[in-house]
């Protein structure tokens, strides 16, 4: 501890040393000759353009109102479809009068598993969208664009069961499969 001490009245004692002298000469000098030289011209301030009103109008009938929320579009859309060939009541609860899930817009190949959360008996899924932005999902939640709904979730996938369109435009269940990304 006395070091230390020895060290910081030293330190003081060189930058007081640096103080000592009187001689302010130069520094007069420098004050007078800033002070002889001419001041320079303000540039006036710019001039403010007025706000112009828009008013939003899509231009195209039908289009998608950007102020209705985007699962209200879509539980409509599917349920004006007509081909209820192949789909059980199940299936039509899950399609039609379920709320949309934020991961439902994406597709599930853009969709990537990054990690798992373990909280008491719960296994979390961690997901990471296109735009980088990391989700937390459980089993019963939905990923993807084909109403994919969560059945199992590991250490290294997900596991998940999407309801398509066959090429009969019959509705069908079909398992799919998300692996644990390593970059």
């Amino acid at each position: 501890m006395e070091k230390a001490h020895l060290f910081l009245l030293m330190g003081i004692l060189l930058v007081l040393c640096g103080c000592v002298t009187s001689d302010m000469s130069e520094l007069e000098r420098e004050v007078e000759q800033i002070l002889t030289r001419p001041g320079g011209r303000i540039a006036p301030i710019p001039a403010i353009e007025p706000y112009e009103a828009y008013t939003y109008q899509s231009g195209k009938e039908g289009a998608r109102d950007p102020f209705q929320l985007f699962y209200e579009k879509v539980k409509l859309d599917l349920a004006e479809q007509d081909e209820d060939e192949g789909l059980t009541e199940a299936m039509e609860r899950e399609i039609k009068y379920r709320n949309r899930e934020e991961l439902e817009s994406y597709e599930l190949d853009s969709l990537r598993m990054v990690g798992t959360l373990e909280d008491s008996d719960d296994l979390w899924g961690i997901i990471r969208d296109p735009d980088g932005t990391v989700h937390r999902v459980k089993v019963g939640n939905y990923l993807g664009r084909n109403i994919g709904k969560i059945l199992n979730i590991y250490e290294d996938r997900i596991e998940l069961r999407e309801i398509i369109k066959n090429n009969d435009g019959r509705w069908e269940e079909r398992p799919a499969a998300m692996a644990l990304y390593e970059e």
